[in-house]
C-alpha cells in the first residue's frame, strides 16, 4: 500500500476509488473503543438510571448524527478535505478562524486519547507508561503518514474484530445483576437527561471538521444518500452500543470507571484478558489516527495561503512528524495530572466548532446547493476573497451568545446557572447562525448574482 499522494488538494476523478459502503466501517469501527464506553457511562454517573439513559444516548446521537454526516455527504462531490471547505464560507484567510480551534483539538485529543491507550500497553506488557505513550504516538504516526486508504483497510478489519469481541462483552454484561429501579420510567432526572443528551449529540457534531476528509475519494457520482446514511449508520450504531454497554458495565461492577480496560479485561479472566487488552489499543490507535491526521490537514490548509506550501512526500511526512511530536509531547507532560484540565480546554473549544457546523451546512445545502468553484477555494483573489467579514461576525456573534447557556468544570453561564445547570448551548449555537448568516448571505449572493447579469447585458 502507498503512501497517499494527495492532501487537501482536490481529488481528480481518476484517482477516485472506493465505494460508500466504506464509510459504515470506518465510523462503527471507530466508535467501538473504550473512550466511547466512558463516555456514555457519564449519564448513569450523573444521576439517570439505565431506561433514561439509553433514551438519551440513542436521541442525543440521533440528532447530532445528522449534521455529522451532511457533512460526510459533501466529500464525494466536493473532492476536498471538510476544513478548507470553509474558505468558501469564511475567506481564504478568514477560515484560519475555525482552522486554529480544530487544531487545537486535534492535538489535545490526540494527547488524551493517547495516555488512554498508554495506559492499556503498560498494563499488558508490562511497559513504563512514559515509553508506552511513545509507543502509541509512533504506531499513529506510521498510519497518518500512509494516510487515507490504509486508515480505511485498517477501520474494516477493525470492525469485524471489534463487533465480535464487544458482542461477547455484552453479553457477559446483561448477565449481571442491576441495581433495583434500573428500568423504572419513574426515575427521571431533567437535569442529567439534558446532561447527556448534550454529551451524546457533542459526540457526533465533533467529527464534522473531519468526517468528509474521509469520503472525498469516493467517485463524484457516489449516490449523496448512501454517502449520508452509511455514515450516519456507522456512526450511531457504533457509538450507541458502546455509550450503553459502558452504562451497564458502571452500573454492575463496582469501580468500573476506575480503570475500563482493566475492567472489561476481567470479563475474560486471566487467560484471555490480553484479547481486551489489545482490541482497547487498537481502537484508542484508530482515534490517534483519526486526530493526527485531521491535525496534520488543518496545519496544512493553515499554512498554505500563506507560504504556498506545496504538500510533496518529504513535506507530509514532516508535518505529520511535528503534529505527532506536539501531541506526544503533551501527553508525556500531562499524564500525571495536567490533561484533567487540558480536556475541560478541549471541551470548551468545542463550543466555537457548532457555529462553524451550522454556518458550513447552511451554506452548502440552502445557499450554493453545493455548487463551489473549487480552483476559487485555493486562490486567494477568486470569489470567495481573503475575508468574508458577514460570516466573520456572524460567527463570533453565535459563539458569543452561547456563552451564557454554557455548563463546563471551568465555567457555568448565567442562563445555565438558572436553568439548574442544563446545557444547551450546542442548540443556541446551531439555531443563531441561521438568523445572522443565512438571510444576509442571501441577500449578498442575491445582489452579487443581479450585478453579474447586469454587467453581462451591459456588454451586448
Amino acid at each position: 500500500m502507498n503512501i497517499e499522494k494527495r492532501s487537501i488538494d482536490f481529488i481528480p476523478e481518476e484517482e477516485r476509488h472506493g465505494r460508500a459502503g466504506s464509510l459504515f466501517t470506518i465510523w462503527f469501527g471507530g466508535n467501538m473503543q473504550v473512550t466511547t464506553l466512558v463516555a456514555g457511562a457519564l449519564s448513569v454517573v450523573s444521576g439517570l438510571n439505565l431506561f433514561w439513559s439509553i433514551i438519551a444516548i440513542v436521541l442525543g446521537n440521533l440528532v447530532g448524527a445528522v449534521f455529522m454526516a451532511s457533512h460526510s455527504a459533501q466529500g464525494p462531490k466536493l473532492g476536498i478535505p471538510q476544513m478548507i471547505q470553509s474558505r468558501a464560507q469564511f475567506g481564504i484567510i478568514g477560515a484560519v478562524i475555525p482552522l486554529i480551534v480544530a487544531i487545537f483539538m486535534y492535538i489535545g485529543f490526540f494527547a488524551s486519547s493517547n495516555v488512554l491507550g498508554a495506559q492499556a500497553i503498560s498494563s499488558s506488557f508490562s511497559i513504563p507508561l512514559s515509553l508506552s505513550i511513545v509507543i502509541m504516538g509512533i504506531l499513529a504516526f506510521i498510519v497518518a503518514v500512509f494516510g487515507y486508504d490504509l486508515i480505511h483497510a485498517m477501520e474494516r478489519y477493525f470492525s469485524i474484530l471489534f463487533a465480535i469481541v464487544f458482542l461477547i462483552v455484552t453479553i457477559i454484561a446483561f448477565k449481571f445483576s442491576l441495581p433495583a429501579g434500573s428500568w423504572s420510567l419513574s426515575q427521571f432526572n431533567f437535569k442529567a437527561f439534558m446532561l447527556t443528551v448534550t454529551v451524546t449529540a457533542t459526540w457526533q457534531i465533533a467529527y464534522a471538521p473531519y468526517v468528509a476528509d474521509y469520503s472525498r475519494y469516493l467517485p463524484s457520482k457516489t449516490s449523496l444518500k448512501k454517502t449520508f446514511w452509511y455514515t450516519y449508520a456507522g456512526t450511531t450504531i457504533g457509538t450507541i452500543w458502546m455509550m450503553i454497554l459502558g452504562c451497564v458495565l458502571t452500573l454492575a461492577i463496582p469501580k468500573f470507571l476506575d480503570n475500563s480496560s482493566a475492567g472489561l479485561a476481567k470479563l475474560f479472566g486471566p487467560n484471555f484478558a490480553f484479547i481486551i487488552y489489545i482490541v482497547v489499543i487498537l481502537g484508542i490507535l484508530a482515534a490517534c489516527v483519526f486526530n493526527l491526521y485531521g491535525a496534520f490537514m488543518s496545519i496544512t490548509t493553515t499554512l498554505e495561503p500563506f507560504i504556498k506550501l506545496k504538500v510533496t512526500a518529504k513535506n507530509r511526512f514532516w508535518l505529520v512528524f511535528v503534529s505527532a511530536v506536539i501531541g506526544v509531547a503533551l501527553a508525556l507532560w500531562g499524564y500525571g495530572g495536567f490533561l484533567n484540565h487540558f480536556e475541560d480546554l478541549i471541551s470548551f473549544l468545542s463550543y466555537f466548532l457548532v457555529p462553524w457546523t451550522a454556518i458550513n451546512l447552511i451554506d452548502y445545502y440552502f445557499l450554493r446547493k453545493g455548487d463551489y468553484d473549487i480552483q476559487d477555494i485555493f486562490n486567494i483573489n477568486g470569489r470567495y476573497g481573503a475575508l468574508n467579514w458577514v460570516t466573520i461576525i456572524s460567527y463570533l456573534i453565535a459563539v458569543l451568545i452561547e456563552i451564557p447557556f454554557m455548563k463546563t468544570s471551568v465555567y457555568t453561564g448565567p442562563i445555565a446557572t438558572f436553568f439548574g445547570g442544563v446545557d444547551v448551548s450546542w442548540v443556541v449555537g446551531l439555531i443563531i447562525p441561521v438568523i445572522l448568516y443565512y438571510y444576509p448571505s442571501k441577500k449578498k449572493m442575491s445582489l452579487s448574482t443581479y450585478n453579474e447579469r447586469l454587467e453581462s447585458n451591459k456588454s451586448l
